[in-house]
């Protein structure tokens, strides 16, 4: 667990596992709440985030940063993961890994209070660990000028995007 210096609380940041399925809910929640401005009435929402846990982890590193202590108990505020995606080998080249960081949020109680750049610094300790030949991101507007100040730079490329749905249906 690493620990963050700061103003308020100690804050760590480590790496989460299955005991912290609810407490990334929870920060999933907020971050849709925080926007909103208004409570989301979704009870099931819990369960369907702890099915697509699952179906993740295998392939994504989630960190959470929690403040508190072994005696009072800790407090969920903020969270990003990491996709890694493996590059298919071709003749001559053996492939590589990127990284793709998503999710990343912060209660904004504590979003000034240099937890967004722990919990970065935790993702670009882990790609230099994975070796990964690139991280990327999609930021919003708003997060753009800090991932710029972290060192990420416009990727030049566009993406394209098919949804599915619209496709005709296969003749019978």
């Amino acid at each position: 667990m690493a620990e963050r210096p700061g103003s308020g609380p100690q804050v760590a940041i480590r790496v989460a596992d299955e005991r912290d399925v609810l407490a990334l809910a929870g920060l999933r929640r907020a971050w849709l709440e925080e926007r909103t401005g208004e409570p989301i009435d979704d009870p099931g929402f819990e369960a369907a985030f702890e099915q697509w846990w699952r179906v993740e982890l295998p392939r994504r590193t989630f960190w959470l940063a929690e403040v508190g202590s072994p005696r009072s108990g800790f407090t969920a505020i903020g969270s990003i993961n990491v996709v890694e995606i493996v590059h298919m080998p071709r003749p001559g080249a053996r492939g590589g890994r990127i990284g793709h960081v998503g999710n990343a949020f912060v209660l904004s109680a504590f979003a000034d209070r240099g937890v967004p750049a722990a919990l970065l610094a935790a993702a670009l300790e882990h790609a230099r660990d994975r070796r990964y030949r690139r991280l990327l991101l999609a930021p919003t507007a708003g997060s753009a000028p800090f991932y710029r100040r972290a060192g990420f730079v416009p990727a030049g490329e566009q993406l394209l995007m098919l949804d599915p749905s619209t496709l005709p249906a296969p003749p019978a």
